[in-house]
């Protein structure tokens, strides 16, 4: 029974994690996007890390087996669908 609870354990905490990055990752798009356009060279750099940290932390969750990896990337869609909740409305 430890053994269910351990597991449970890691994947409420790789969920509670990718909702973090989700939300990190998904709401520094725009500024990254905004300096982008601006033609700032920095905002290569910040795009490059911004995947760097997603990847390393799914490939992370993934090592730890497919049930971990699966509620990650369930966090991250939290996350994004946070952001996006707050994003204005634009239409064209």
């Amino acid at each position: 029974m430890s053994g269910v609870l351990a597991h449970a354990g890691l994947w409420s905490g790789a969920l509670l994690a990718g909702v973090a990055l989700g939300w990190l990752h998904f709401r520094s798009l725009r500024r990254v996007a905004e300096r982008l356009v601006a033609g700032e060279p920095a905002a290569v750099l910040l795009q490059i890390t911004r995947i760097l940290m997603l990847a390393l932390f799914l490939y992370l969750c993934a090592r730890l087996g497919a049930s971990t990896l699966l509620a990650a990337a369930a966090g991250v869609y939290i996350g994004r669908v946070l952001v996006m909740r707050r994003a204005p409305k634009e239409t064209p």
